[in-house]
């Protein structure tokens, strides 16, 4: 399998250091370094392990010869625009499988009228992995719940509308809840 492990830690600017440190458990910048060459074979529980710590889907550090990429023109910081260091490719994002969307028709908190928003399903055993993140959770009658995730209480979540002014909200026991993942923002 051909990976792009180094071109997207590349793209994100993160060191194997940083990388190794991000893993869960975390582990050697050797390790990183073996995986990103091929000297060491990346199995599934290492690919995991990596996109989770870049913040990428596990399908954006595989190589694919049908895949598309675009070449990055420049860097942006608060220093302002820069031609890359060495030659640079983007892999455009793919959804999830199983994953849902959410489709933005009117602005709130951060998110404007025509964005779209990628979620991943989440099950209550990994409600903990989207702590201080956006959720949409369902209701009953066919309702949802779109805030932010900012505690939980054994079965019970405490939710942040972001509605100004809003006050928490305890959920108890919702089946599942879609973690917000990733903005698609037409400019």
């Amino acid at each position: 399998m051909i990976t792009a492990i180094r071109e997207v830690r590349r793209a994100k600017n993160l060191t194997l250091e940083e990388v190794a440190r991000r893993c869960d458990p975390p582990t050697t910048a050797q390790t990183i370094g073996r995986l990103e060459t091929g000297t060491r074979t990346v199995s599934v529980g290492w690919l995991n392990r990596i996109a989770a710590a870049l913040e990428v889907a596990p399908a954006d550090l595989v190589t694919l010869p049908d895949r598309a990429t675009l070449p990055v023109a420049a860097t942006l910081d608060a220093e302002g625009a820069h031609a890359p260091r060495q030659p640079l490719t983007l892999v455009p994002p793919q959804p999830a499988p199983g994953g849902v969307a959410i489709s933005v028709t009117g602005s709130i908190g951060d998110y404007r009228a025509g964005d779209a928003l990628w979620c991943d399903l989440r099950t209550p055993e990994h409600f903990g992995h989207a702590l201080n993140r956006d959720v949409l959770v369902p209701l009953p009658a066919g309702r949802f719940l779109f805030a932010r995730l900012i505690g939980r209480d054994g079965d019970a979540l405490l939710l942040l509308p972001l509605t100004p002014n809003a006050r928490p909200t305890s959920i108890t026991s919702p089946a599942w809840l879609a973690q917000a993942s990733r903005l698609i923002r037409t400019l």
